[in-house]
């Protein structure tokens, strides 16, 4: 039998396939369809402090060859979050999922973190630290020495399973210098990657999206060989416990397999769920057990990471 089956910090995934942060996940009731879904998991919008409504509306827009969006992390407060993977954890049968979160300064991350820490969940955390999309706050995962400043307080008390959401790198050497810096950590997981960020899309004369002037994170087709590049860079370079959480341009079973080719023990789906709808798991599926079935391949071990190069 060919099976998807995945873990990742101990946790057994049925299926290697999930939603991606933004998509399919604001409300419960998102939340409950990716969970009745074949998707192995499901993580939850990135959750700040309090509630918040987001940027101006159109904030996205589906494209040719994606989406852009500015959404300005619109979300219901991370209590709103917390609580409902708190309540599935005691259910029956239920999948191990992920609560994602972010702070709007330091000290907020702090105090969302200590606060998933003294409450009973014991899933998976994703730290976003790669949200292009808010006006004046740069990406922190681009700024070297806040990022260890900030993984090294957090793990002076965090000791639950967490992983970061990336933004994409361009060049070689910060690959090599990020890796080097979330190889000093217990990370359980990095997340390759969130959209490429401030890309511009035009109709006629006129942006397509309100905030920032028209400037928004873009995904789709686009960016699937930067997403590729990213779980590549980081599968040769971070130790093994560290897991990859590839994400970037997933609409078929052929573009999940590329992604687990490239080191990716799950795969996220953004901009084509969003298109879709939870459905979009089951046919992904089918179509990545149907390559793995041509090639040969039992389980994902069998070709994780073997991508082939030219002598």
């Amino acid at each position: 039998m060919v099976s998807t089956q995945t873990t990742i910090a101990g946790f057994t995934f049925t299926n290697c396939l999930m939603n991606a942060a933004g998509v399919f996940c604001m409300t419960k009731e998102e939340l409950e369809a990716v969970e009745q879904s074949a998707a192995g998991s499901f993580v939850t919008k990135t959750g700040t402090l309090a509630a918040r409504q987001g940027n101006p509306e159109p904030r996205y827009v589906d494209t040719e060859l994606g989406s852009i969006n500015s959404m300005g992390l619109p979300n219901l407060g991370v209590d709103y979050y917390l609580d409902y993977v708190t309540e599935l954890q005691y259910k029956e049968n239920t999948k191990p999922h992920f609560l994602s979160l972010v702070g709007m300064s330091p000290d907020e991350t702090h105090t969302i973190l200590k606060k998933v820490m003294d409450s009973d969940y014991n899933g998976l955390v994703e730290l976003n630290l790669s949200c292009p999309n808010v006006p004046g706050k740069p990406q922190i995962a681009y700024d070297f020495e806040t990022t260890n400043q900030i993984l090294s307080e957090v793990f002076r008390y965090y000791t639950k399973p967490l992983g970061i959401k990336l933004p994409p790198y361009f060049d070689i050497v910060h690959f090599d210098q990020a890796a080097e810096i979330f190889n000093q950590y217990p990370l359980a997981f990095v997340n390759c990657v969130n959209s490429v960020g401030n890309g511009l899309v035009i109709q006629d004369e006129t942006v397509v999206i309100k905030p920032k002037n028209g400037f928004g994170g873009i995904g789709g087709d686009y960016i699937k060989p930067t997403a590729l590049a990213n779980v590549h860079a980081f599968y040769q370079r971070l130790k093994p416990e560290i897991k990859i959480i590839g994400t970037g341009g997933v609409k078929t079973g052929r573009d999940a397999f590329e992604h687990i080719l490239c080191g990716a023990s799950m795969v996220q789906i953004g901009t084509a769920l969003h298109q879709e709808g939870p459905e979009i798991f089951e046919r992904i599926t089918n179509e990545l057990k149907d390559i793995m079935t041509e090639k040969g391949y039992q389980s994902l071990d069998d070709f994780r990471g073997k991508l082939n190069y030219i002598n």
